[in-house]
């Protein structure tokens, strides 16, 4: 579950990187370098390609919407722990009663030994269900949640471009290089926290 917010909306791909050094000499070195660093200045906002990218690690990370889910989630995350350690300090402190009882020969019956271990199970079996309600309580928030935040990042996106009029926006884990003059993920968190925080008041 702590993983919880760097699984929303995966869209991962491995980064690919590869360094040629044989077969260059120092004069083609230099000579490449000059031709990048021209091409790069000459890469004006007006001559872009016409389209984006949003880094969504990023907006998962600076998303008031996401930030706020992620910590319910760690609520509820240490809920369950607490409720668990409970249910296991319960089952111990009874287990050592019975074995005291045992070895102090309390048991009058073969009877009352036999109801406190039938007692024990109930316990050990109580635990086990309130500990799959509450995992599958956090799992069905977990999706609710991510569907949520991806519902509200589409929808954004759509009315943000509608005053840009790109052709396209790609989450830039999508691609294996893109020019950071086209990242536009501030500009989507930005906007994404003001519709937010509009909201919440």
């Amino acid at each position: 579950m702590r993983k919880f917010i760097r699984t929303i909306g995966i869209f991962a791909l491995a980064v690919l990187a590869i360094n040629v050094s044989t077969g260059c000499n120092n004069s083609d070195t230099k000579e490449t370098k000059k031709v990048a660093t021209k091409a790069k200045s000459s890469l004006s906002t007006e001559n872009l390609p016409n389209y984006r990218y949003v880094d969504l690690d990023t907006v998962l990370s600076r998303y008031n919407l996401a930030k706020d889910y992620n910590e319910e989630m760690l609520r509820m995350q240490n809920n369950a722990e607490s409720q668990m350690r409970r249910h296991e300090n319960e089952i111990k402190s009874f287990a050592t009663t019975v074995q005291n009882k045992v070895q102090n020969n309390s048991y009058l019956t073969q009877e009352s030994y036999k109801a406190d271990e039938q007692k024990m199970a109930n316990m050990q079996n109580n635990a086990q269900r309130t500990m799959n309600t509450l995992q599958n309580n956090i799992a069905q928030a977990a999706e609710q949640a991510q569907k949520t935040i991806n519902d509200s990042i589409t929808a954004f996106i759509e009315s943000y471009n509608k005053t840009r009029g790109y052709d396209a926006i790609f989450f830039k884990a999508a691609t294996l290089y893109a020019n950071p003059a086209l990242d536009i993920t501030d500009e989507v968190v930005e906007g994404l926290n003001a519709r937010y925080n509009k909201v919440k008041k």
